[in-house]
């Protein structure tokens, strides 16, 4: 088997056996947050109903108002929060506890009919004899709280026979109020009963996940000491190999490793090394060729110094050769004035010295270290002033063009040397488009950048020719010095922006421009 399906079987077993502990603890927590929430339901409930209680006892001691509302206010409230929580589970019991809370308030409001009717009929007595009117307000005060013995007390103060409406209303009114206080109990009992049966289910649960653990746990430990030790004895001593053999090898010494029996990771990981060891030998091989052709280039780079130095000396008299030639040109302007072989001897002259000049100019120009003359300009007005300026001088009489830009796009550059750039391009295509075409310039703002987009519909350029194109000195034109690219990266580069092409055969070409954005 192999040292990933090792790895990857010991994984699925512990994440088995991980995601089953986890599964049993979730439903653990579950169950226990139902359970808690039950409980601050049925703490809620206790509370309410003892103030509930509280209220009732006082209002038959003290028949007060107050008191009254109270003991109303809270069986709505106690209605109220057995409505609320209706979808919870154990509905049986907020069922029946909410069937005793009705009988509660019905047999309040009976109460309170019994007490109006006590009151009617205590004004409905003789008040004229003297004991009468002093035990009457004694009567009234309590008769809430003990019935019977204020019936008594009528019978014995009044003289009222034992059959009398109030003596029967008392009566009455002690049977209700027995049942008030017994529903009352029933219903501290049945909250009672809530909050101990959630406590039980809480603890059950909670003994569920303490099971789950004892036994989840201990074995995913077991089964990754296991893994562990499996891994370690096919791969360690391998891995230790390797990194010994890649010691000697950061030293210079390469050298092969044999292969094991086994093709698991570790296998193919010391064949890949071996290969790599060969292709190290044969790197060694190309760097020290890198570094000849370094040596080279250095060379050449001297060689460049020197062109330079040897282009700033022919400019001179290369411009009298061309002011000369010029001057010749004029003077030779009649066909009959001097022999044909003269005239075309001097116009050969005039062109090869313009020929000289522009390759003197690209030299001095790739050669430059002038730091670029940053100056806030207007990308999209530079660019239309040089195809305006390409227009006017015919070069562009043949190819179609269009410029496209996002209004102004400001950045910070060098009038003269971004020109330089954009007829480079623009000339490199009308070439490549053999001066019959399209040339489409389109120009956008993005992420603080100016982008422009400089694309023709030439033959594009081969794919082993693109990572060349900005090299000194690359051309595949028969004529040409192969500095206008390289000279258009400079430029580039010292503007801290970067060019980009994308090309093929038969799809054109197209150059992109990206130059900071100025200010």
């Amino acid at each position: 088997m192999s040292l990933q399906k090792k790895i990857i079987l010991s994984f699925l077993i512990s994440s088995v056996l991980i995601a089953a502990l986890a599964i049993a603890g979730s439903v653990g927590f579950i169950e226990i947050r139902k359970e808690i929430r039950y409980l601050e339901l049925s703490d809620t409930l206790r509370s309410k109903t003892l103030q509930l209680r509280r209220h009732e006892k006082n209002f038959l001691l003290y028949q007060e108002q107050k008191e009254r509302d109270s003991v109303r206010d809270y069986i709505g409230q106690v209605r109220a929060i057995i409505e609320q929580n209706r979808g919870l589970k154990n509905g049986a019991v907020l069922h029946e506890l909410n069937a005793r809370i009705g009988e509660y308030e019905k047999t309040f409001g009976a109460i309170l009919k019994l007490a109006d009717d006590v009151h009617n009929e205590l004004d409905g007595l003789d008040e004229q004899a003297e004991k009468k009117r002093l035990y009457r307000p004694e009567v009234e005060a309590t008769f809430l709280e003990n019935p019977l013995v204020n019936a008594s007390l009528l019978k014995n103060v009044f003289g009222l026979a034992s059959d009398a409406p109030v003596i029967a209303t008392l009566s009455t009114l002690n049977a209700e109020i027995g049942s008030l206080r017994k529903e009352g109990e029933e219903i501290l009992v049945l909250s009672k009963k809530m909050d101990s049966g959630a406590r039980q289910k809480a603890d059950l649960a909670i003994s569920y996940i303490q099971k789950a653990s004892v036994i989840l746990f201990p074995l995913f430990l077991l089964v990754g000491m296991t893994a562990l030790f499996v891994v370690s004895r096919s791969a360690v001593n391998q891995i230790e190999m390797i990194t010994g053999a890649i010691e000697k090898t950061g030293k210079g010494q390469f050298s092969s490793l044999s292969v094991p029996h086994e093709q698991d990771e570790v296998g193919r990981l010391i064949d890949a090394f071996n290969r790599m060891e060969s292709d190290l030998i044969e790197r060694d091989r190309e760097i020290g060729r890198k570094n000849e052709e370094l040596l080279q280039s250095r060379k050449l780079a001297s060689i460049g110094t020197l062109a330079s130095g040897v282009a700033h000396e022919l400019n001179n008299p290369l411009n009298n050769i061309y002011l000369s030639a010029q001057i010749l040109s004029k003077e030779i302007g009649d066909e009959n004035s001097c022999p044909a072989i003269v005239k075309e001897t001097v116009g050969d002259i005039y062109a090869q010295t313009l020929r000289v000049k522009r390759i003197v100019s690209d030299l001095l120009e790739f050669s430059r270290e002038k730091p670029p003359d940053l100056r806030s300009l207007d990308l999209v007005s530079l660019v239309r002033g040089v195809v305006d300026q390409m227009e006017g001088s015919g070069e562009l009489q043949h190819v179609r063009h269009t410029v496209s830009g996002a209004g102004v796009v400001t950045i910070s550059g060098d009038r003269y040397l971004l020109e330089q750039v954009f007829v480079n391009l623009f000339t490199n295509a009308v070439q490549a488009m053999n001066g019959e075409g399209e040339l489409n310039i389109d120009m956008q703002e993005k992420d603080g950048e100016a982008v422009c987009r400089v694309s023709d519909t030439g033959p594009g350029i081969p794919r082993e020719n693109i990572s060349r194109i900005f090299d000194p000195f690359f051309t595949t034109k028969g004529r040409g010095t192969g500095l206008g690219l390289a000279i258009v990266y400079t430029i580039i580069e010292k503007h801290k922006g970067r060019i980009t092409v994308e090309s093929g055969p038969d799809r054109g070409t197209t150059f992109i421009l990206a130059i900071p954005r100025g200010t």
